[in-house]
């Protein structure tokens, strides 16, 4: 067994800056080559302490920013153009990935797509509650306008 030090969050095993013993070949053909993680040594610790205190700080960035996003979200409805029928009828449907362009081109910031969720399939003009996850605590109410595309 082999203990070593994550440089990078490993599905399954950890997140940077945990000290973790997995077997010798997993550490020494996966782990290491690919600088998922560094061997463990006395000198080792104070690297831990590093990876952590930046873990931290970007954590912290990364909720504000987030809280930041979403207070802009609420702010204003995000107008999304679809080609529509002349009585309000979608051609298909609004998808997520629509949604996040239209978010990042209203200037707000930029969404995954794999964070918005939508109620349900959008397929009317109108306006529409989306729910979009920019955080493991914040979570933005989006107002969505759909219109008809000219």
């Amino acid at each position: 067994m082999a203990k070593i030090i994550l440089t990078q969050e490993v599905s399954g095993l950890g997140a940077a800056g945990d000290v973790v013993t997995v077997k010798d070949g997993y550490a020494r053909n996966y782990l290491l080559p690919r600088g998922f993680a560094v061997t463990w040594t006395q000198g080792g610790e104070k690297q831990v302490e590093s990876i952590r205190a930046a873990r931290a700080a970007r954590a912290k960035a990364s909720l504000e920013e987030a809280q930041a996003i979403a207070a802009s979200l609420a702010a204003k409805p995000v107008v999304v153009a679809h080609k529509a029928g002349a009585d309000g009828r979608l051609f298909g449907t609004v998808k997520a990935e629509a949604i996040a362009e239209a978010i990042e081109a209203a200037g707000v910031g930029s969404v995954d797509k794999r964070t918005i969720h939508l109620g349900s399939a959008i397929k009317r003009t109108g306006e529409y509650k989306v729910t979009v996850r920019l955080h493991a605590d914040v979570v933005a109410n989006v107002v969505l306008d759909v219109v008809a595309a000219a």
